[in-house]
């Protein structure tokens, strides 16, 4: 059994060595179908919890079914949601309180993708509160939250280095919106376009594979439909195209002043507590639900009636601003949910109402309101996230209708050059990361950098040895042939010496004990990083401590420091240099 356990380990660090460089594809794909379905299982458990949790009391038994509430029902429910889900979060420590896509890229931009479990619990039950309680929030953002800490926690268990961590995050992630859309596609396209912000070969693999997992994962729990059962829709006449570039235009205006007020809702109130400003996020959705209903929840129903044809155009204007503002005021107000499936839902009703307008101007050309409202679902996704491809495929996937994708494209570009270009509005989770005067570090010398574990990198040919060494020790030091010495006393790296200065002074000297701290050397100061570690980090610790290299280490199983190898500033500058 021991030699089998040693055996394990040593496989392991071996794996892991491997991983740092990114040359294990093999094994990084089967740890991304690993970690897909993982996270298709979460999100499978959230998806019942909420749908089991709305059926349990709305009439009819049936999800999503808000509109049948009695006025007073809606204000009631919504409010005790957001008091239920404030106190609940007040509980907490504040950094335990922090969730959604934000906290993801956070964690991949400042912390490699480590996802904290508790975290990843309080997004659980926080989100299924919101939706239960018809809350104008979306699953799909929690859903991210959620397939992405499933990718990281396995990493993480295993001990890999975080540049692979940060492929499992990405995994997950797409896992995630596989599982909560159907849309495997978009789901690998939004982990590249919206978090990780990078494409990179080596990663499109387990991510795909990810995604794969998480879709069949679901489909065997909620089958293969599409999630807006709609007929075909297709452009009627070259008249649809200055109308498409209407919709654009009034889409990306939407979505800027959607990014506005999310971040002036997230900024007022800050000194008040947190449960007073959930439950008044609750009664300010409850009010608004009591005139417009089709407000709460996910909406995805609504969207479904709004794409074929059955909402007038009163209600189609009502639903686009009600919801804009419960969904704005609600999460800057400090509710824990998603904002993905409320910007189809404003993008729709949007796009259905210009739709109305449209058909009313131009009855015999014009196409159908449900063609604009599908056009305006990913142009208003598109322009609040500034992803292009992930919305044009979140479209097609979700309504199965590739004659979308020319007229969206067109609106795709002129919603997110208004909202870029016109507002100066960058992707809504830049903008709240910002807020919290964080910042996605992604330069090209990072994405590099990052890529890369120290494991992959590092100098393994050195000797540890002590401050003082008799002769004879000294020269059986050096018969070893090592390149670096890393001198130790009591445990605690002192200095790193080339091994050829050793040798200098011994053939110039006859004193019977060599100081390594005294003889005449290029000693180099040293710091301290982690086996896991990625490049970026290494560069990140050689610049905050001032040293020259670093030594890489890892807590053993017997909690002793283990020193795996060395790791110099050229080094990592000569590995960034040349990718």
């Amino acid at each position: 059994m021991k030699n089998f356990g040693f055996d394990l380990r040593a496989r392991l660090d071996g794996l892991r060595e491997r991983l740092a460089a990114m040359e294990a594809l093999p094994q990084l794909a089967v740890l991304g179908l690993v970690s897909g379905l993982l996270a298709g299982a979460v999100i499978i458990v959230f998806r019942l919890v909420i749908q089991w949790g709305q059926a349990a009391y709305l009439p009819g038994g049936e999800a999503e079914s808000f509109e049948a509430l009695a006025p007073w029902l809606r204000l009631v429910v919504a409010t005790a949601g957001g008091l239920l889900v404030g106190l609940l979060l007040q509980a907490l420590a504040p950094a335990q309180r922090l969730v959604g896509v934000v906290h993801v890229m956070e964690r991949l931009s400042y912390h490699q993708g480590h996802l904290p479990l508790r975290n990843l619990l309080t997004q659980f039950v926080g989100a299924a509160i919101c939706l239960v309680s018809g809350h104008s929030v979306g699953r799909e953002g929690p859903s991210i939250h959620l397939g992405a800490a499933a990718g990281s926690q396995v990493g993480q268990r295993l001990g890999l280095p975080n540049n692979s961590i940060r492929t499992l995050v990405a995994c997950g992630t797409a896992a995630a919106i596989a599982a909560s859309f159907n849309t495997p596609i978009a789901g690998v396209i939004f982990a590249m376009e919206v978090v990780m912000m990078e494409y990179t070969i080596a990663g499109f693999t387990p991510v795909i594979l990810a995604a794969v997992s998480g879709a069949v994962l679901t489909r065997l729990v909620f089958g293969d439909a599409t999630a807006f059962n709609v007929p075909a829709l297709d452009m009627l006449s070259l008249w649809d195209l200055p109308w498409l570039v209407l919709i654009g235009l009034v889409l990306g205006t939407l979505s800027a002043a959607f990014i506005r007020l999310l971040r002036a809702s997230s900024a007022a109130l800050g000194t008040t507590p947190l449960w007073l400003r959930t439950t008044l996020a609750g009664a300010l959705t409850g009010l608004l639900a009591m005139a417009v209903p089709q407000i709460m929840g996910v909406g995805y129903d609504t969207v479904n009636g709004v794409l074929l044809g059955q909402v007038g155009l009163g209600l189609l204007l009502a639903i686009a601003a009600c919801k804009l503002l419960a969904t704005t005021l609600g999460l800057g107000l400090g509710l824990p949910g998603g904002l993905i499936g409320p910007t189809l839902v404003i993008g729709a009703a949007a796009g259905g109402a210009l739709g109305v307008v449209g058909g009313l101007l131009n009855p015999e050309q014009a196409s159908s309101p449900g063609f604009y409202a599908m056009v305006g679902m990913s142009a208003m996704m598109s322009a609040t996230l500034q992803a292009p491809l992930a919305a044009l495929m979140a479209l097609l996937e979700l309504t199965g209708n590739p004659n979308i994708i020319l007229p969206g494209m067109l609106a795709v570009v002129i919603a997110n050059l208004v909202a870029r270009e016109v507002f100066r509005q960058d992707s809504v989770y830049l903008v709240l990361l910002r807020a919290r005067g964080l910042d996605y570090r992604n330069d090209p010398v990072a994405q590099s950098l990052r890529r890369v574990g120290v494991a992959a990198v590092m100098e393994r040919n050195f000797v540890e040895c002590a401050p003082r060494l008799e002769r004879a020790a000294a020269e059986r030091l050096l018969a070893e042939n090592p390149h670096w010495l890393l001198v130790r006393e009591q445990g605690r790296p002192l200095t790193l010496l080339p091994a050829a200065d050793l040798a200098r002074a011994l053939s110039e000297g006859e004193e019977p004990t060599c100081d390594l701290l005294a003889i005449p050397a290029r000693r180099r100061d040293l710091a301290p990083i982690h086996l896991q570690a990625t490049l970026q980090e290494a560069l990140e610790a050689l610049q905050d401590s001032q040293a020259d290299v670093l030594y890489v280490q890892r807590t053993t199983a017997s909690f002793a420091q283990h020193v795996y190898g060395v790791l110099t500033r050229e080094a990592v500058e000569e590995n960034y240099r040349y990718r």
